[in-house]
């Protein structure tokens, strides 16, 4: 299947060059001069070599063919990140270095659609905002305006992201998956 270049989000399977792709970043810049585009980090499944590639707004890109299956994150061990089939029980490890970029939103219990390839995961696509708990950030300080430019905030699962100076440790807040940056408090 085909789609545009800007529908390309982080955790898709690409069939580029010959090759299946996994989508680690994607960038939608729009310069001054010349028509927008996305720039799109890649990494290739079997190889692990790693593309940055600049698709143009008219540009299709074939979507691999993917098997979607909803399980439910139940834990990490030394194997690996294990998902649980919602319908047929069944376990299934993925390994750490193929979820690098997407770890740091995998709580225990959530919901996510793994893709499989070939009935071999080869990638999950994550909820478009989940909901984590700040475990250190600085404490705010009375008479500091909102609009200030944020704090760097610990979360739960160990990645880092800016806030707002009113968040304080305890709070739940929302984070975007693709652009790991605060949406809301929860």
């Amino acid at each position: 299947m085909k789609i545009s270049a800007f529908e390309i989000k982080v955790g898709n399977l690409l069939e580029y060059q010959g090759k299946l792709w996994r989508v680690a970043k994607t960038q939608h810049v729009k310069p001054g001069k010349g028509g927008a585009f996305m720039q799109v980090e890649m990494k290739d499944i079997s190889a692990g070599t790693k593309l940055n590639e600049r698709f143009r707004s008219d540009d299709k890109i074939e979507k691999a063919h993917v098997e979607p299956r909803t399980m439910q994150y139940l834990y990490l061990d030394s194997d690996g990140h294990v998902f649980m089939d919602t319908t047929s029980y069944e376990q299934t490890t993925i390994p750490v270095e193929d979820l690098a970029e997407q770890a740091g939103y995998l709580i225990p219990n959530t919901e996510v659609q793994v893709n499989f390839h070939n009935d071999r995961p080869i990638g999950l696509e994550l909820p478009a905002n989940v909901t984590l708990e700040v475990v250190d950030t600085e404490p705010a300080i009375k008479g500091q305006t909102a609009s200030g430019s944020g704090k760097p905030a610990r979360l739960e699962t160990g990645i880092t992201v800016t806030v707002p100076t009113f968040v304080s440790q305890g709070d739940k807040i929302k984070v975007n998956t693709d652009t790991g940056q605060y949406v809301e408090r929860a």
